[in-house]
Parts: structure tokens; C-alpha cells; sequence
């Protein structure tokens, strides 16, 4: 039965966690930034429901997030069981993913998304390469490459990491809705 579940998660988690991923990526197509976990410019812990739609098809994650000055801590859940992990110090990036998990899934990947959401623009521009720019008008954030748009970016709060970001990646064609659970005191 168990082996039965987890052939039928796989490509939900594959859809899910890399929707990022194109089987054969453009040129330039992913930037390969790693900030450091400081640049974030505060510690956080939260929680989030995700919501990848892609090619009609909608697939859901639960992640725990965690950043502090000196690391960044990922933990991924489907069906209440642990797919992936990540653990950035600012230099090393290491990670666990589920023996299911296709290839394509690259924790480089979801660790751009998440800093390109999360991030502060300001520390986003610092860090791209030429030909790239990052733009910010109140709640919305845009990525270019050669002033083309490649990735939108709205916020429904403030903080960044409060209420629903959605990201719509139009070079890949995906769009992540993450949801953050409401703190608890």
C-alpha cells in the first residue's frame, strides 16, 4: 500500500517542488543566486501552504521556513510526509529529497524562487548578473532579462512572508500561490 502512495505522489512532487524546472531551460534562464541567508535583513519562521499551477494541472506542498542571519532551513511536506530539505549556510548549499523525486527537482532552484520572493529588492540587484534587473512599485515585484519581463511577482501583505504572494513565471509558464499561515501566540 505504502509503495502504492508513494508511486502515485511522485509526479505531484515532481510537478510540486521544481515547477521552476524546464526539461531543456533557455539560456540565462536561471540566474543561480544564492544571497546570503543575512541579506534577508530579519530572522523568520513560517509556515506556508503552496499551490503550483502548471499545464492545468494544480499541485499542493506544505513547507516549513526558517532563516536566520546564518542559515536557511527548508523543509518540504506531501501527504503529511518529508520530500525535501534544504540547509543554506550562505556558502554550502546541501539537501535532501526523496528517493521518488525526479532529477529536474534542483534545491538551486527552489532556493532562488524563495530568495526572489522573500528578499529584499535592493539585495536581489546587488547580486544579478548583467542584463538583468530586478523592479519594485508597491506591492508588485518584476524580474527582467533584457527588459523583458520574466518573472511577476504580487503581495497581498506586509511583511513579504505575510497573507499571499503570488509568483507567475512567465518564462516557464508556472504559478506558485504561497499561502503563510497566520502566526500563532
Amino acid at each position: 500500500m505504502r509503495a502504492g502512495l508513494m508511486r502515485g505522489c511522485a509526479p505531484l512532487l515532481a510537478g510540486l517542488l521544481l515547477a521552476a524546472c524546464a526539461t531543456t531551460p533557455p539560456p540565462q534562464a536561471r540566474l543561480g543566486l544564492k544571497l546570503a541567508p543575512a541579506a534577508l535583513g530579519t530572522s523568520i519562521s513560517v509556515q506556508q501552504h503552496l499551490k503550483v499551477e502548471r499545464n492545468g494541472r494544480t499541485d499542493d506542498l506544505d513547507v516549513a521556513l526558517q532563516v536566520e542571519p546564518d542559515a536557511i532551513d527548508v523543509v518540504g511536506l506531501a501527504f503529511s510526509q518529508r520530500v525535501l530539505t534544504l540547509h543554506y549556510d550562505g556558502k554550502e548549499l546541501t539537501s535532501w529529497r526523496h528517493v521518488m523525486l525526479p532529477s529536474q527537482v534542483r534545491p538551486e532552484d527552489v532556493l532562488e524562487d524563495m530568495q526572489l520572493t522573500l528578499w529584499p529588492a535592493e539585495a536581489i540587484a546587488a547580486a544579478l548578473p548583467p542584463g538583468w534587473r530586478v523592479a519594485e512599485q508597491g506591492a508588485h515585484r518584476t524580474l527582467f532579462l533584457d527588459d523583458q519581463p520574466i518573472m511577476q511577482i504580487s503581495y497581498s501583505g506586509t511583511p513579504r512572508w505575510s497573507g499571499t504572494v503570488v509568483l507567475d513565471n512567465l518564462r516557464y509558464h508556472y504559478k506558485l500561490t504561497i499561502q503563510f499561515a497566520a502566526p500563532t501566540d
